[in-house]
């Protein structure tokens, strides 16, 4: 896509902006403007008393040329009444010219309900909040409501955190098999599912140090999260030499949560979730996606419905105090009469947790190479899928508790996480919202060093340090000192006491 800009406004926005009407379009700094391909012109002005944006589209043989104007206001900053101009422009040209309105709006972040929050922090109602969400940023009243929703119960779940508090995360970037859509860094070749030992031995130095590192800063830990990949690729035996270190280091029954992140119905057994209730994890993740044996087949899922419900079985008898379900809304060769049914066979089991995907189409995802029109913009039946969950979830009980977006989900659509009172995710959130530290361990693993938690009257300070994103990377060079000086260097310059 050709974008030409006369203004100072950020270019990635408007890259952004356009990819929820253009999905899976390329912005090169050579790319030409032609009838096959869309083009933007933006332009934008300042007035005494406002900011307008004039935006111009065009695709093939259609033009559309669309000025909005938004007014300066003294309680909000200029820079967010330019986003606010140059916004209303793109969602009513792009709108126009393809006929479509993104439920969204113009927000386009990772955390939709985060200008939610904000508002709410002010002390503006919620209903004016919705309303704001509504006429100031495009988003339509179910969106802004589910927003609304979101920022309260992430509030009142999690109250004020200290800038004491901090939460763990422990990678295990190995599956079973790769699923069609994945853009995480996973590894499921023989050669590289070998590394394991290894990897495992050097993974128990990483966590020993960040714990380490925690208790020389005086911390406490939340929460701790093994995800992956699929942590329960691990043998028995590997999973209890893992927890059992995490014992050591840490009083696991004093955490808010302790996470497993199973997901892999082919990868769980009695004998592994019996060590993980051994060793003091709360929650596990039994993830089907879906439950249509022909769906399942299609983006390389490789187990069935019934090896499902047959891990979810030994998910209950485990004990484990909390059981999250994944599913996707979206997914190819789906229908809504198909989700509806896969949902509704959900609710009946009652888990405590249903984290509700759109499905999502990452660069490096395979099913590009095999369907390079599996973006969509409207999302087919995804919206009625995504609609029906979220209102028989709030009807059987369940409470959306966080939730996030990513680029290219079919429909611009959003996920979110449903819980039943008091089995919350306290860890996404965490870490969704950057309200304290994530010390992380393992390849592709990211910490989040973050110094104002609980603080809505400063700016934020965080350092992001990043650990080899490949396993063999990881392996071939220890930066376990680095990282553990780069944190203990942090906190001595933005540390907040509790008298700050």
């Amino acid at each position: 896509m050709k974008i030409t800009l006369v203004s100072p406004i950020n270019k990635y926005y408007v890259q952004t902006l356009c990819m929820i009407f253009f999905p899976g379009e390329k912005f090169g700094e050579g790319e030409e403007e032609n009838g096959e391909t869309p083009s933007l012109f933006l332009s934008t002005t300042e007035g005494e008393g406002e900011i307008t944006a004039y935006a111009r589209v065009k695709l093939q043989d259609k033009e559309v040329s669309v000025t909005r104007s938004v007014p300066r206001m003294a309680e909000r900053p200029d820079e967010r009444t330019l986003k606010l101009a140059v916004g209303s422009a793109i969602l009513a040209s792009c709108g126009e010219l393809i006929g479509y309105r993104p439920s969204w709006g113009m927000l386009i972040g990772v955390r939709p309900s985060k200008v939610a929050t904000e508002l709410l922090d002010t002390g503006i109602s919620k209903t004016r909040v919705k309303k704001i969400l509504n006429t100031d940023y495009l988003v339509t009243p179910k969106k802004a409501a589910l927003a609304v929703d979101v920022a309260l119960n992430e509030k009142r779940i999690c109250g004020t955190p200290s800038p004491k508090d901090c939460s763990v995360y422990i990678s295990i970037p190995f599956c079973p098999s790769r699923c069609t859509y994945c853009s995480f860094v996973s590894y499921t070749s023989k050669r590289l599912l070998d590394l394991i030992p290894e990897y495992l031995e050097r993974l128990l130095l990483d966590i020993e140090s960040n714990f380490r590192t925690i208790r020389e800063l005086g911390l406490n830990v939340k929460t701790v999260y093994i995800g992956g990949g699929t942590p329960t690729i691990l043998s028995a035996d590997q999973l209890r030499r893992l927890l059992s270190c995490v014992a050591s280091l840490t009083d696991v029954s004093a955490l808010e949560e302790y996470t497993l992140e199973s997901g892999r119905p082919d990868t769980i057994t009695a004998e592994k979730f019996a060590v993980a209730k051994a060793y003091g994890v709360t929650r596990v993740c039994v993830n089907p996606q879906s439950l249509c044996d022909e769906v399942l087949s299609g983006i390389g899922r490789n187990h069935t419905v019934e090896q499902f419900f047959r891990a979810y079985e030994v998910a209950r008898e485990s004990g484990i105090r909390t059981v999250n379900v994944d599913m996707i809304a979206g997914l190819p060769a789906d229908t809504f009469k198909i989700f509806s049914a896969s949902f509704d066979r959900i609710l009946e089991l009652r888990p405590e947790n249903i984290t509700m995907h759109t499905f999502c189409v990452k660069k490096s995802a395979e099913i590009l190479r095999r369907n390079a029109k599996v973006y969509s913009v409207r999302g087919g039946d995804a919206g009625k899928c995504v609609d029906y969950s979220q209102i028989k979830a709030i009807q059987d009980g369940y409470l959306p508790y966080y939730m996030y977006r990513q680029k290219n989900t079919v429909g611009n659509y959003e996920n979110v996480g449903f819980s039943l009172e008091g089995h919350e995710g306290r860890y996404n959130i965490y870490m969704m919202e950057e309200l304290h530290s994530i010390f992380a361990a393992g390849a592709g693993a990211v910490t989040k060093l973050l110094d104002n938690a609980g603080r809505v009257d400063c700016k934020k300070n965080i350092e992001r340090l990043f650990h080899q994103k490949y396993p063999y990377e990881y392996l071939g060079e220890d930066r376990t000192e680095e990282f553990r000086r780069a944190a203990l260097t942090f906190y001595a310059e933005h540390k907040l006491t509790e008298e700050d």
